[in-house]
Order: structure tokens, then sequence, then C-alpha cells
């Protein structure tokens, strides 16, 4: 897994930041932990909130064990809340006067060992916070050796939270540690997600000989104006566009983002929202930032790599700007003749939104024999396709159906994962690769989660079929944010759209490319679309699933 909060047993944060100064000879004393009691307490008081039926989208029709499935996702995405739900802006968490601390910095540390720190928050007026629910991110890293590794993180509920690191390579390990929002924030976050769905809006043009229409679209919408019902027959998807006057619903030709809704917030909680105040912003140590890490002697075991656990955490790491995982070896294609070597005679498809587009973009251009075929297909739109007759390659990406943010897709190119998942036969000169998340941030988790499902079931049957069928499921990655961008496409969004995902997928024959903690682990600057060296560190993973290293 990655960068992940946990609801657990945490220290008393007054207890353990009074003994900073003596930490080096101390451990952590079990009477200063949380009991039990007061955990499941502050746990059960959260899970009370009601959530808003968004279009009537709760009473789709789900299975005994699809409902029981649904409540528990929802349930483990569950966020800490402040005790009152009007929190001023003085009394919200401020980046700049909180603090963090390594316990025992001065230690003996070795590759391997874990590695603790301690983060203390405060509100604008230097008080200690008493609750949690902030947003945070983490990561350890060695900018000389281009290493970096992520960190776990448990929020204690008070105020404080821990971060855990595995140190994973020798030398100086520096921590960094950033809010991305406030707990305060997160609200706002949660209440646009339930209330507004519609804050991005969609639209179709309706085409008749020389006259058309063009009316906004979405998943649903409200009133009691005529609507085209364009629900998919297969999987059930809802989608809906307000009829046009004088066309029929059969006219439409196409589909488009419409725009982003403005006016979003109140003055009040816009505060909450300021990029060089509280969002993605350093937290710094109180304290040393960094430890020395000596080499493992090589009589240990080296149980740092490969571990058998799919759910290690982290995944992997960086070193000398190459990513290794924990989970798989890795082999690193620098050569475009080993590309083609692994995908000779192969059939690769990849759906999804931009971000696996770039997979497309890179094989396309990094392998000489790979031509795009153009199929006359809008700009970042597509679809896409690259051959190579010589080699017997064919490279395809499509986007997957509402709702895309793209900029005009066809009607008839409009099409659900899942039913072209049904049209693939399948077999071991298969290969599928999927990401899905992005575009789903602005809406009810439900949304989300019905998608899957579907993708989910039309995965299970193809590799029922054909069991030889490589599936690789890419994940979210971490992006810059402003004050709009979170609105409509905050890390927090993803971040719980990326755990729901997981464990929908967990226990199924498919392979995972961690771009989240990919992206986050990386030095480079957080980014929607992924730069070359991070891209072509996801495709190394991804093709070594496709062609296993032989060990």
């Amino acid at each position: 897994m990655h960068n992940r909060l946990f609801s657990s047993f945490c220290v008393d944060g007054f207890r353990e930041w009074s003994r900073n100064r003596h930490l080096d000879d101390d451990t952590v004393s079990g009477s200063s932990w949380i009991t039990e009691n007061n955990v499941q307490h502050s746990l059960s008081q959260t899970a009370k909130t009601t959530r808003k039926p968004y279009c009537g989208y709760k009473q789709q029709t789900l299975s005994k064990r699809e409902q029981a499935e649904q409540e528990s996702l929802l349930a483990a995405i569950q966020w800490p809340k402040p005790p009152s739900r009007k929190i001023a802006f003085v009394q919200s968490t401020d980046p700049a006067r909180s603090d963090f601390m390594i316990v025992k910095p001065s230690g003996f540390f070795k590759v391997g060992d874990q590695l603790e720190v301690l983060v203390r928050m405060k509100d604008f007026q230097g008080k200690l916070k008493q609750y949690g629910g902030d947003y945070l991110q983490a990561r350890i890293h060695s900018p000389l050796l281009k290493a970096g590794a992520t960190g776990r993180i448990v929020d204690c509920r008070n105020g404080l939270y821990k971060v855990f690191f595995t140190l994973l390579w020798p030398g100086e390990v520096k921590v960094s540690v950033s809010l991305v929002h406030p707990s305060e924030a997160i609200q706002v976050l949660l209440r646009l997600r339930e209330e507004r769905p519609d804050r991005v809006y969609f639209k179709s043009s309706f085409k008749s000989g020389r006259y058309s229409e063009t009316t906004e679209c979405n998943v649903c919408l409200p009133g009691d104006l005529p609507v085209c019902n364009f629900t998919d027959l297969y999987t059930g998807e809802p989608w809906f566009c307000y009829k046009p006057r004088k066309l029929s619903c059969a006219s439409r030709i196409n589909h488009a983002k419409g725009g982003y809704q403005k006016g979003l917030l109140t003055q009040e909680e816009s505060l909450f929202f300021q990029s060089d105040v509280n969002i993605k912003r350093p937290i710094l140590s109180s304290g040393p930032d960094s430890v020395i890490v000596k080499p493992k002697a090589f009589t240990e075991s080296s149980n740092t790599d490969r571990a058998e656990d799919p759910t290690v955490s982290p995944s992997g790491y960086y070193y000398e700007d190459e990513w290794r995982s924990r989970t798989h070896w890795i082999h690193h294609f620098n050569k475009s003749d080993d590309i083609t070597k692994c995908l000779q005679g192969k059939v690769i498809h990849l759906f999804g939104d931009s971000t696996i587009r770039q997979w497309f973009e890179y094989l396309t251009a990094f392998v000489p024999d790979l031509v795009e075929f153009n199929l006359g297909s809008p700009k970042n739109v597509g679809p896409f396709m690259s051959v190579d007759l010589k080699h017997n390659i064919l490279l395809k990406f499509r986007c997957h159906g509402p709702p895309i943010r793209f900029s005009t897709v066809f009607s008839s190119e409009l099409r659900y994962i899942a039913n072209e998942l049904n049209g693939i036969v399948g077999g071991r000169n298969t290969v599928i690769a999927i990401t899905i998340w992005s575009h789903f941030s602005t809406f009810p988790v439900e949304v989300y989660i019905r998608r899957l499902r579907n993708i989910r079931r039309s995965i299970i049957q193809l590799l029922d079929r054909s069991p030889k069928t490589l599936i690789v499921i890419r994940t979210a990655n971490v992006q810059e944010l402003g004050p709009e961008v979170s609105l409509f496409n905050s890390d927090w969004y993803s971040f719980q759209l990326d755990s729901v995902m997981r464990k929908m997928f967990s226990g199924i024959a498919v392979h995972f490319v961690d771009a989240w903690e990919m992206s986050l682990a990386h030095y480079l600057p957080h980014n929607l679309h992924p730069k070359e060296v991070i891209v072509k560190n996801q495709i190394d993973a991804f093709l070594s699933y496709v062609c296993p290293l032989q060990t």
C-alpha cells in the first residue's frame, strides 16, 4: 500500500512531545497509548454522519453482498471530523507553526530499520490542535542519490500524527512532511462531494442536417425538464442529457466537458484554501531532519526487497532515479530493442484517462518500429493505435466512458471499459492496462464503486475464459494543487478513490503499478501528468509484469 492514514492506538501527544529532549534514551511508554474503548468511541461518532442521497443513486439495486461491500468501503474511508462544524480560520491548522521531530535522531540505523517521526499540529494562534483529520503527505529522500520513498501516516486524532518509514538505502536520509489540506478544508471537500456533484458539468451536441443544439449532461440532472436517458444497457451506468427542444435524443453526436462551477465556497471557507498558506505546505522539523543509515551486513537476510506480501508499505523506492519495487523484480527497459523483444507478437490495450494515454505516447515515441496509425481521432482524446508490423505488435488506447472531462469525444467512441473487456478474446498475447480515477473525484464515492464493480466483473469473466491474459491496474497519482484545482481534483479525493480501488481489486489476479508512490516519492514537483522520468519508471514496472525476469 502507499502513503495511508490509519486510525490506530496513538501515543498521547503532549506526554510524548514533552519528552522530546530525552527520546534518544527512552522508549515510548506503553501506558501513554490511547485505550481501545476511546478509539472505538471516536470512530463510532464519525460513522454516524448521514450521507445525502444523490439523484436516487443510493437506491440502485444491489445484491446483499454488493451492499455489504459498499458499506464496508465507505466505512473504510470515513474521515475524522472536527468537534464543531464551524471552526474559525485562526483555529485551523497552520503548517508554518506546526512541526515534526524524529524519534531518536542520533540513534544507530541500518537498512531495513523503521524510522519513526512525530508531527505536532498547531493553529494560527500557535495553540496545539486537539483533534485530527489533517491530510498529510510524507517521504524520506537522499537528493544526491536520487533516492526516495513514502511513509505511513497514523492520525492520533488529538493533533498529533506518527509517521513510519522503512529505511531502504544507506547514507544520509532526509525527512519531509507536508500539509496537503487542514482538517477544516477536508470538511469543505466532503460537503462539496456530497452536495455539489454538479460542480463539473458536461455537454453534448445534437445535430440533424444543418440544425444543431447543445444541452447539459451529467450522471443525473436536477429539475423537471425532459431528459435523454443514455444509461448503458449492459452495465447500467447512468448518463443523462437535457432533451434538445427540436431534435431527438438519437441525434447526439458528441460529448464534452462543459466547465467548472464558480462561487462554491463561502468567504470563510475560502480561507482554508490558500496556496502559500495551507495547501501543500511544508512542515519543518523542530530538531534534526535527517538520519545516517548504515548498510546492511551481507550475512543478514535481505527481506526489504521482493517481500511476498503485496500490501507491503512502502511498495517500492527510488534509487538513482530508478524505481525498485519491493513486491516484484523490475527490469529497466533502457533500450527500445528490449521493449520490442518484450512486446513482440502482443496486443496491448490501454484503457482510461490521460495519465495512461501517457504510456501510449511514451511507447510510441521511444520504440522506432512502433508507428502511430492515424485514425483521424481528436488530439489528446483518441482512440489511438500504433502498429509494429515487423514484430507484430499492436498498441491501442481508448478513454473510459463518461464522466470524462475531455474536450470532445464522438458519441460513437464513448465506450465503457467493462463493455470493451467483454469484447476481448484474451490469451497469453493479450495485455490490458487500466486506470480510472481522476474524472470521478467530483462525485459521491458510490458512483466510483459502481464503475469499478462493473469493470471488476468483466475482468473476472475475462480471466475465467482466458486465464493467461495479463491485466495491470495503474493507480492514481498526486498532482499540483491550487485553491481552484483542490475543489475538483484534490489529492485527498484521489487518495480516497485509490483506497477504494485497491480494496476492490485485492485478491483478484491483476497486477498494480503504484503510480501514487512513484509520484509522491520522487523529487520532481507534483504533476497530474508526471514527467517522463516517472512515466519511464511506470512503464518499466508495467513491462516487468509482461516479461518477468527469470530468477
